[in-house]
């Protein structure tokens, strides 16, 4: 069955960087685009980067510049690059293949010092 694995968050002072993984199985990763979402606490589930699986972009205005959306298909592995973070940018970060409905666990972001 499908299984979207996150990892990578933590707590992390305002400016700092981190990376999240997302390890995907039990689909052909490389045919799919994939997505990674964020939820702050009373807020709705956004979006802030694909990558399509022709390597099409795209940032959610409030991280461009900031975040990296990579993938290794080889690895099966979504990769989230987060710099310059903000404590906005605090909440559970999930991943899903585009044109899905499959989510992880997500892995928590908290950005305070």
């Amino acid at each position: 069955q499908v299984r979207l694995v996150e990892s990578g968050g933590g707590l992390v002072p305002p400016g700092g960087s981190l990376r999240l993984s997302c390890a995907a199985s039990g689909f052909a990763f490389s045919n799919y685009g994939m997505n990674w979402y964020r939820q702050a606490p009373g807020k709705e589930r956004e979006m802030v980067a694909s990558l399509s699986r022709s390597g099409k972009l795209y940032y959610g205005d409030s991280v461009k510049g900031r975040f990296t959306i990579s993938r290794d298909n080889a690895k099966n592995t979504l990769y989230l690059q987060m710099a310059s973070l903000k404590p906005e940018d605090t909440a559970v970060y999930y991943c899903r293949p585009s044109g899905t409905m499959y989510w992880g666990q997500g892995t928590q972001v908290t950005v305070s010092s």
